[in-house]
């Protein structure tokens, strides 16, 4: 099976519930994109890391993973995003210590949060993206979303949001609903709930 470089896009806020966010996930030579739910802390470390000027006064989980590993001379080369299961992201951690290559099972949301402070590159297998990819036409009216990135990473990194678990609100639906709410969420960029409808999708 191929790998599919990933660049990170962004994060969104979820537009329905407190304390969710889409992770917003881009290949790199194509438009599709792979929304994955994470939760407010993974969300908050993630953005400081991308965030290069923000240091936080004392080492969060995942850069105390990273001083660690550099005290004992381990690098994480790469992560790949290796299966789906009912809506959920399996990923591995591949570290090299004395030239010796060891897999690691880690949290999608965890991994990324240590490929950015360890500047490893992001994949995933083409079947998932195939699978759980969503293709998005550009819109040219609307240029500067980086602009609407930063404001959003400037409140992860200075708010504290408790985490709710996601709301079953889709299981009711049909198969034909759903693709039809998956189709306004994605042309309303709430990614969060698309991704929430891809995965209910996937179950069935």
């Amino acid at each position: 099976m191929s790998l599919v470089k990933l660049n990170i896009k962004g994060i969104s806020y979820s537009q329905t519930q407190n304390g969710a966010y889409a992770l917003i996930l881009n290949e790199e030579d194509g438009d599709r994109k792979l929304p994955i739910v994470i939760g407010a802390f993974e969300a908050q470390s993630i953005a400081i890391a991308l965030e290069k000027e923000i240091r936080p006064p004392r080492p969060l989980t995942h850069d105390l993973f990273k001083n660690f590993a550099d005290r004992f001379d381990i690098t994480v080369k790469q992560v790949i995003i290796h299966k789906l299961v009912d809506g959920v992201f399996y990923s591995s951690l591949i570290c090299e210590r004395d030239k010796i290559e060891e897999i690691i099972d880690a949290r999608t949301s965890d991994a990324i949060a240590l490929a950015l402070r360890f500047q490893a590159p992001i994949f995933t297998y083409k079947n998932i993206l195939d699978k759980a990819g969503i293709y998005l036409k550009v819109n040219p009216e609307k240029e500067d979303k980086e602009i609407e990135d930063d404001v959003l990473l400037d409140a992860l990194v200075t708010e504290e949001i408790e985490t709710e678990s996601p709301s079953d609100s889709f299981a009711n639906k049909s198969i034909e609903e759903l693709n039809i709410m998956l189709e306004e969420a994605v042309a309303n960029e709430d990614y969060e709930k698309a991704a929430h409808i891809r995965d209910e999708i996937s179950k069935r």
